[in-house]
């Protein structure tokens, strides 16, 4: 029995496509403001640094501060 060797072709390089910076620089800062935003919920939402009154967003986020390292009580 004869076995066939696939034999390489010339093909030319995929060459990735490029994003432009001025695309990305917008939802880099969406995300980024979005991010610090949950940052503060979960890490400094309490006491005297509390936006809202009451301690309904810290019962929220209480598992993830304790995921994350946080102190809360």
């Amino acid at each position: 029995m004869a076995q066939s060797v696939a034999q390489p072709t010339a093909t030319n390089p995929v060459v990735p496509a490029t994003l432009p910076l001025k695309a990305i620089a917008p939802w880099a800062v969406f995300f980024g403001i979005l991010m610090l935003i949950l940052l503060y919920f979960v890490g400094a939402e309490q006491g005297a640094t509390s936006v809202f009154n009451g301690t309904d967003v810290h019962e929220w986020v209480h598992d993830a501060r304790h995921l994350l390292g946080f102190p809360c009580h």
